[in-house]
């Protein structure tokens, strides 16, 4: 395949168009496009549907998908307030099929509609949620139990989080809520997650808990084995764990060796009981899982995704990707490190310059362990190899 991407900076939605189509389609050798991924910033707000449709038409109606976001990124830059547009396109990535999905609240919970996942679900499934009508962790936990094997990637709309009210885009029209995505069964892609965070202390094994309650870690209460710890960390590690702990989940249970950052699922701590010592945490605990406290900071964020970034230097064959789509949290960015550009910059660093292009999530979507899940502070990333032999 063949991917080209353009960052644009204008809030003029025909000019953001045509240049952004012009010089993304320059990479593509005059293979028409045969998908399209787009992201502006809030600036386009009032012009998305001309933004839209301008693209769809200078691409040849290809297959689209995107959303307005509060941030883009597009080749090693991130573009936090400025005007701007981000596009990739691709050609010769085999078969691409774009879906619109909603979520109807029921007397029993609800149902997801629009799309089915099949029983086969190969290749990859991209997906660009509104958080405020769509659940979409409450998705990929169906998929998981009903559908193993499917790879979904993407993020939660984070452009029109101010006025409840998200702009996602679908082919040529914009949508304001539900989900859009795009089914590529031929596409070879690498999912790689960087959750940012490191280890602290101790592994424990839970041995009291109750869906997202935990009561015994080592038969004693959590808020006492994370106190306990604490005492015994450097200063640094106390002063992040008084910013917030959060606790990672081992994915493996049947590995030999000691985990490691990238072993666990990461949670945060959501509450505390003082009185009982019991913990609440944003996601379901089973007793008989291990579980480690965990910290994160801008050097942690950064190792790990240096780490990951660091196995597919070359490519599996030696050859490097032929391009990659970005979901990065909107607490990274320069909320988190020190300048701007961190994610898309370590991206090109490592990997070369690639047609990127991605946007600032309020929740990303990714696998970790073989199962999809929503994270937040994440950098999830879509890797796309060259399949041609």
């Amino acid at each position: 395949m063949k991917a080209g991407g353009a960052l644009v900076l204008t809030a003029d939605a025909a000019e953001a168009a045509g240049r952004a189509v012009g010089q993304a389609r320059d990479s593509l050798g005059g293979q028409p496009p045969a998908f399209a991924v787009l992201f502006a910033s809030p600036h386009f707000s009032g012009s998305a549907p001309e933004l839209v449709a301008a693209v769809a038409d200078l691409t040849g109606g290809a297959p689209l998908i995107g959303c307005v976001a509060s941030a883009v990124a597009g080749g090693a830059r991130e573009v936090e307030s400025e005007p701007a547009v981000a596009l990739w396109l691709a050609a010769g990535l085999g078969p691409v099929e774009t879906f619109a999905m909603e979520f109807v609240p029921t007397a029993s919970g609800g149902a997801f509609g629009g799309y089915r996942f099949g029983p086969e679900p190969a290749g990859l499934h991209l997906m660009i949620c509104d958080p405020f009508t769509f659940p979409a962790g409450d998705l990929l936990d169906h998929l998981n139990q009903h559908v193993p094997g499917a790879v979904v990637m993407g993020g939660m709309a984070s452009g029109g989080l101010a006025r409840r009210r998200s702009l996602l885009f679908r082919d040529g029209k914009v949508l304001t809520g539900g989900a859009v995505g795009a089914h590529l069964p031929g596409a070879a892609v690498r999912p790689l997650v960087a959750q940012g965070c490191r280890p602290v202390g101790d592994p424990y094994t839970v041995t009291r808990a109750d869906g997202n309650l935990i009561f015994e870690l080592g038969g004693r209460p959590p808020l006492a084995r994370l106190r306990e710890m604490a005492a015994t960390l450097p200063v640094r590690d106390q002063e992040l764990l008084a910013q917030g702990p959060h606790l990672g989940l081992v994915i493996d249970e049947y590995r030999t060796e000691e985990a490691r950052p990238g072993d666990f699922l990461v949670r945060g701590i959501v509450g505390a009981d003082p009185a009982s010592g019991a913990m609440a945490v944003a996601g379901d605990v089973e007793v008989g899982q291990t579980v480690q406290f965990h910290v994160r900071d801008a050097r942690s964020a950064d190792d790990d995704l240096r780490r990951v970034l660091a196995r597919e230097a070359g490519g599996p064959d030696g050859r490097p990707p032929a391009g990659a789509l970005l979901f990065t949290c909107t607490g990274r960015g320069s909320r988190m490190f020190p300048g701007p550009d961190h994610d898309a910059g370590l991206l090109a660093e490592t990997l070369g310059p690639l047609p990127v292009a991605g946007f600032f999530c309020d929740g990303e979507l990714g696998p970790v362990g073989g199962q999809n899940f929503l994270h937040t502070f994440t950098a999830s990333i879509a890797l796309f190899q060259d399949a041609t032999p």
